[in-house]
């Protein structure tokens, strides 16, 4: 299994922004979602979108993001859009993706990431600590994470 920018797969793009837009999209369009996959492919800048692979099958994704959280823009930058294909999970691929994200970050400078889930307690598990409740646009209430790159992943075994 291998982690790489999708800008080295674009062939990934169609189906990454599908995974996303089916799992986050909530009302959203599917446009929106392949904005931000386009967007998200020039080597170096924000956004960034990383995919897990093993030989020609795509496993997972994961986002590295300027904002994802408008009513929360004080904060910077984020993990965002972690999905694993369901033919993939339970094996720990969530957890290495995280870590590929915040081993990318701290490279590039980034003392702390952050990301929103509406879950709680799965996170936890991996180092995050949770920062309290925040609102996603419109209504809906969501838990804040916060990963310093002094702290250590804890990527147990999903």
């Amino acid at each position: 299994m291998t982690i790489l920018p999708l800008y080295d797969a674009p062939q990934y793009a169609d189906t990454v922004t599908d995974w996303i837009w089916l799992a986050f999209g909530d009302g959203l369009p599917r446009e929106f979602f392949q904005s931000i996959v386009e967007h998200s492919q020039t080597p170096g800048a924000l956004p960034l979108t990383f995919i897990a692979v093993e030989g020609e099958q795509l496993l997972g994704t994961v986002g590295l993001w300027r904002c994802d959280l408008i009513a929360r823009q004080d904060l910077f930058p984020w993990l965002a859009s972690l999905y694993v294909d369901d033919a993939a999970r339970g094996k720990g691929l969530a957890g290495q993706l995280q870590e590929h994200v915040i081993a990318y970050a701290a490279q590039a400078g980034y003392t702390e990431l952050h990301l929103w889930s509406a879950c709680r307690d799965f996170y936890e598990r991996y180092g995050w600590q949770y920062i309290g409740d925040a609102l996603e646009y419109p209504n809906k209430t969501v838990h804040l994470y916060r990963y310093s790159s002094g702290v250590s992943a804890n990527c147990a075994t999903e």
